[in-house]
């Protein structure tokens, strides 16, 4: 292979660069809170329970909404699943969580599979601002401590 781009060769683009406007770069923003469809069947052969629970549990991210768009990307997707499980063992090799990794950037797992993907996590500003007010509203300080007055003789102080 010579010359040309390659994958992962350099910066990746930056959605709010003037380059990437330039270019007519798009990049699909994805909602925050996440994926709220239907999980599809897990596609490859005996899944074990590990598998089956992360599968259901990654479909709740923001990438299910382009994953649920794109159903032949559902395999690489179980891949991804399936190498997480076998990364989590005590006896998983560096091997392993490299194939992940890279699995993990192709289906848009890593901040650098966003971009690579083109796509970007839409900022949750109507939560951004409920916790900014919530911040505001600090509690009260906690009240002086209560001093016990007690009468001495002589009527001193």
């Amino acid at each position: 292979m010579r010359g040309g781009a390659r994958n992962r060769s350099g910066p990746q683009p930056d959605p709010r660069s003037g380059r990437s406007d330039r270019r007519g770069l798009n990049f699909m923003n994805l909602p925050s809170e996440g994926y709220s469809g239907g999980v599809p069947e897990f596609p490859l052969p005996r899944p074990k329970a590990r598998e089956k629970a992360l599968w259901r549990l990654i479909w709740t991210y923001p990438q299910a909404v382009a994953w649920a768009r794109e159903p032949w990307r559902w395999e690489t997707v179980a891949m991804y699943v399936r190498w997480k499980v076998r990364a989590e063992l005590a006896d998983a090799t560096a091997a392993d969580a490299t194939a992940m990794r890279q699995l993990g950037d192709q289906v848009g797992l890593t901040p650098a599979g966003l971009k690579e993907n083109g796509w970007c996590i839409a900022v949750d500003e109507v939560g951004q601002a409920r916790t900014v007010a919530a911040e505001k509203v600090a509690p009260a300080p906690p009240s002086a401590p209560v001093r016990r007055l007690r009468s001495m003789p002589g009527g001193g102080a």
